[in-house]
């Protein structure tokens, strides 16, 4: 493997040198990104219609399950309707289903794509802008819907749908960072893609995608690890401050953005200290 001295290291962990990374593969990504929604609809009838389909689909299933036969709520909004329910869970699912298509792809994407490896000017870090460019695609579809569908809630549409991008962007970083981490490690522990689906389901629950983060406060010594989960936080941020109109907590959004810059750094570095070694074990 090759070696690193540590001004290489720092630049690896830079944030302004991955965008400019990123902002020099533009092109490249944007291509990518669209061929993976394309490939991902391809061959079937109803081709980008799935878009709006699955999401849908699943929130039905999660909505007669959680909400129509275990009533759930969350108790926030007063008068809380069944309908204010559904919006937050569905909100809940799309920001959580970028997360689990990370894991899911994560581990397989460079090891699937011998190709790639084997050109030496081909910039590998890409394939995973790209798969994130496509979740983050599905995940706007999906927040169209939450958004007309609030027009009909109880609290209805505010200006403060416009914090929506800012709880997107450290969401998407956390994905592209595990994504990075994931796309390299699964190069040469293989193994690593039959554990994430356990990841995946563990990391839903423990997220409160489907019920209140104060649910946990009933579990105190789990609660002090979980409140730290920073996708929790996202999906709560979101749902108190789109949904619900409450005002942003500043605390928990920097620590959100911290966390997610953390992430997307150290994926990054582990991602391009090990890609040297790729085509040797591919």
């Amino acid at each position: 493997m090759a070696s690193f001295d540590s001004s290489s290291v720092f630049a690896l962990l830079n944030p302004w040198c991955i965008g400019r990374n990123l902002w020099r593969h533009r092109e490249l990504a944007w291509q990518f990104a669209v061929r993976e929604i394309e490939v991902r609809h391809r061959g079937s009838r109803l081709g980008a219609i799935w878009a709006l389909v699955n999401p849908l689909s699943m929130l039905v299933l999660y909505w007669f399950v959680f909400g129509a036969i275990f009533g759930g709520r969350f108790n926030v909004l007063p008068g809380e309707t069944e309908f204010d329910f559904v919006l937050a869970l569905f909100f809940g699912l799309a920001m959580y289903h970028v997360f689990a298509e990370t894991l899911g792809w994560g581990p397989l994407l460079i090891a699937g794509n011998p190709n790639f490896v084997k050109k030496v000017v081909f910039p590998l870090e890409v394939l995973p802008v790209a798969k994130v460019g496509d979740a983050a695609y599905h995940l706007g579809v999906s927040l169209a819907l939450v958004l007309v569908g609030s027009l009909f809630g109880t609290a209805g549409v505010s200006w403060s749908v416009l914090w929506l991008p800012v709880l997107i962007l450290p969401l998407l970083m956390l994905a592209l960072g595990i994504g990075w981490a994931l796309s390299a490690i699964g190069v040469f522990i293989r193994d690593v893609a039959q554990l994430t689906p356990f990841i995946g389901t563990a990391l839903q629950f423990g997220s409160a995608v489907m019920f209140a983060p104060t649910k946990m406060t009933a579990l105190p010594y789990a609660w002090e690890i979980l409140r730290f989960n920073p996708l929790l936080q996202i999906l709560d941020l979101g749902r108190r401050v789109v949904l619900w109109h409450q005002p942003m907590p500043w605390t928990n959004l920097a620590y959100v953005y911290a966390v997610a810059l953390v992430t997307l750094a150290l994926g990054h570095a582990c991602f391009m200290l090990l890609r040297r070694s790729f085509a040797e074990v591919i």
